[in-house]
């Protein structure tokens, strides 16, 4: 069954209307209401102690007004009519006073289709049951090897009630339930220390904990962190570089995907500024914004301004087709919204923001792939990087590495950098396998962090900097 909550006790319909009403009588050409419920756990063990438990809950509500190009915006923790009325009041402030213009709303709730059902709710499991699953990982990580010094494991789940109403009379709820588990390892051996780092995220109650082995979570964090102990010095130069399923998504996020954002389009901060029809990408490149793809890390049943969330194609076949817009761009540009209105909380205005971006599996095997690569470095886990949206360019550190020589991957490698231009990357892609991956991230934009996913298939791009601290 799916944790639906009773959402109407959030906040009230007329209420809703009312507050509307009073923000257009202001002035306002555009009033709407977003009001939110969060609720959280998150427990970190570390060298075999519980070093947080936590619980959480916030609740409250943004007003936000459109006159022109004027937008006002006020939040509040006060979910009364009265409290949702003053901060309609401060919100219409700065736009135009007076005018006596009146419009009667009637608005219809609506409940779009969520990307996932949820089976247990997080919050009726026993905190005693979480911390149960963290130490059943360190105990697994520990097994690993005596090498293995140091532990940590984290539990979070959350659930986001939202309501989202507007005066083009738009009224919809959704519940958002994510649960997730991360496991980090530190191994030391005559290479000094080195970590492993692994992370499971999904949109779905506790029973994720069927779906995913926290055991082998623990081994794999394990498994990488010893792996880098006989690891060699990363080659330094030009080199093919082959990307394993699911771990090169962050860099199609990173490099392509921010430059998409509307709003950095309207500023003229992006690198593809007037290009839509143009070839940006190889042919073998199809790259997707999906919020409703079941369980994934992004996925909602609708963004933070009502709009129910869908499948972009923003490259097909290598030619860019769209941007990614949220409803104050779109409608500046005579335009429906993307679906890609995303906001922090309630105390944030909403901005374009990515959902699930991936990039679609092609035709060739990924053993082939490999095989067919005479010299060059396979990335089985991408870290975090940087990207300047103007000019594309782009730093990426690695997390696991091997070297391929004549076909075949063979030695481990130290942690290095990818360095490179994300059009020009695109471009130099050669080969796409048949599988695919995906993983949970958080994307940081403004000051504001929403949780997304990434993901693609093994792919090769031709040649890119490979900055490590051995000879190519």
């Amino acid at each position: 069954m799916a944790a639906r909550g009773a959402t109407s006790a959030l906040v009230e319909t007329p209420v809703v209307e009312t507050v509307l009403a009073a923000a257009l009588a202001r002035g306002a050409e555009f009033a709407e209401v977003f009001a939110e419920d969060r609720r959280g756990t998150a427990a970190t063990l570390d060298d075999g102690r519980v070093e947080e438990l936590s619980s959480g809950r916030d609740r409250g509500a943004g007003i936000r007004v459109v006159v022109g190009e004027t937008t006002g915006y006020a939040h509040t923790a006060d979910l009364s009519e009265d409290g949702l009325l003053r901060a309609a009041e401060a919100a219409t402030a700065v736009a135009r006073q007076g005018g006596g213009r009146t419009r009667v709303l009637s608005l219809d709730r609506q409940s779009p289709p969520r990307p996932s059902s949820i089976e247990i709710p997080p919050e009726q499991v026993a905190k005693a049951r979480k911390i149960e699953l963290l130490e059943r990982a360190n105990d697994t990580a520990r097994s690993a090897g005596t090498a293995v010094t140091q532990v940590s494991a984290q539990y979070a789940d959350s659930r986001r009630r939202v309501v989202v109403a507007n005066s083009d009379g738009v009224m919809v709820d959704d519940d958002q339930v994510r649960s997730r588990f991360s496991v980090s390892c530190v191994a030391v051996g005559d290479t000094g220390m080195q970590t492993g780092y692994d992370v499971q995220g999904f949109t779905v109650g506790f029973e994720m904990f069927d779906l995913v082995d926290v055991d082998q979570v623990a081994a794999e964090a394990a498994r990488r962190a010893l792996g880098k102990l006989s690891a060699r010095p990363a080659p330094s130069g030009e080199l093919a570089v082959v990307l394993k399923a699911g771990s090169g998504g962050v860099l199609f996020h990173e490099a392509c995907g921010h430059g998409l954002e509307a709003d950095h389009i309207v500023k003229d901060a992006s690198v593809y500024v007037g290009r839509v029809g143009a070839q940006v990408a190889s042919s073998l490149v199809t790259l997707v914004d999906d919020g409703t793809v079941s369980r994934q890390w992004g996925s909602t049943a609708v963004d933070d301004e009502g709009r129910p969330t869908q499948r972009n194609v923003l490259i097909q076949d290598g030619i860019l087709t769209d941007y990614m817009w949220d409803f104050l761009r779109a409608r500046k540009d005579g335009r429906t919204s993307s679906a890609n209105g995303r906001r922090q909380s309630y105390r944030d205005l909403p901005m374009v923001r990515m959902t699930n971006t991936f990039l679609l599996p092609g035709q060739e095997d990924p053993e082939e792939i490999v095989a067919q690569t005479a010299h060059g470095v396979y990335v089985a886990q991408l870290g975090g990087g940087q990207v300047n949206t103007t000019t594309g360019d782009f730093v990426f550190g690695t997390r696991e590495a091997y070297l391929i020589e004549g076909g075949r991957i063979t030695e481990p490698l130290r942690d290095a950098n990818l360095i490179g231009n994300g059009p020009e990357i695109l471009r130099r892609i050669d080969a796409v396998a048949n599988d695919f991956g995906m993983v949970p991230g958080s994307c940081g934009k403004d000051g504001q962090t929403v949780p997304v996913g990434c993901g693609q298939p093994t792919l090769r791009v031709s040649s890119i900097t490979v900055g490590g601290t051995a000879g190519a």
